[in-house]
């Protein structure tokens, strides 16, 4: 519930997204309602948003979107409902000029899921994030780590960050905390394209 915001609140404080990574012409894949367009006076380098959501196509081709054409893309808890992860972020990189950036946040399995799957609140995610854990007890569990390695071809990796802002390890597992407004529950991940 309202993550891309719950992020911008840290973000805005990471020198690195108002002198990097937030610069100049972007999209935001899955924007939805809490887009970061919304938070474009926080984050002065950014000269424009284009919201994508289910309205303009299919987020994992990005089929209408020429090559090159942004110098960032963000998208906010999108990329575990795409039907194939590695298409999507392909997709992604092939939008955004060289040298520019792509900044993701995704579910984390165990904050999250709660390690438990399919999910209990979300049933439209068809993938799982992990950075630590090295179970996959779902048969949809996608190690960050090892996804970002196989995309080193195209893009560096400027980041990988579990946020486990305000998590309360102590609560039961059936309760999502994303739903209350102070946890920041996630995995975040930032690539350059070569």
């Amino acid at each position: 519930m309202l993550e891309q915001s719950k992020a911008a609140k840290r973000r805005f404080f990471d020198g690195k997204f108002h002198s990097r990574y937030f610069v100049g012409h972007g999209i935001d894949i899955g924007a939805g309602n809490d887009c970061l367009e919304n938070n474009m006076k926080q984050f002065m380098g950014i000269k424009s948003i284009r919201n994508w959501d289910m309205k303009d196509g299919d987020a994992q081709y990005l089929n209408s979107i020429a090559n090159e054409q942004y110098d960032f893309a963000h998208s906010s808890h999108c990329l575990e409902h795409m039907e194939n992860p590695v298409i999507a972020i392909d997709n992604w990189l092939r939008i955004i000029r060289p040298g520019g950036y792509l900044i993701v946040t995704v579910p984390d399995q165990h904050m999250y899921e709660h390690n438990f799957w399919p999910s209990r609140f979300n049933d439209d995610h068809k993938w799982t994030f992990t950075v630590t854990n090295i179970n996959d007890v779902s048969g949809v569990t996608i190690n960050v780590l090892e996804f970002l390695f196989n995309l080193r071809h195209v893009a560096t990796v400027e980041k990988i960050e579990v946020i486990n802002s305000f998590f309360d390890e102590m609560l039961p597992d059936n309760i999502d905390q994303t739903m209350f407004i102070n946890p920041e529950c996630c995995i975040e991940f930032i690539l350059r394209k070569n």
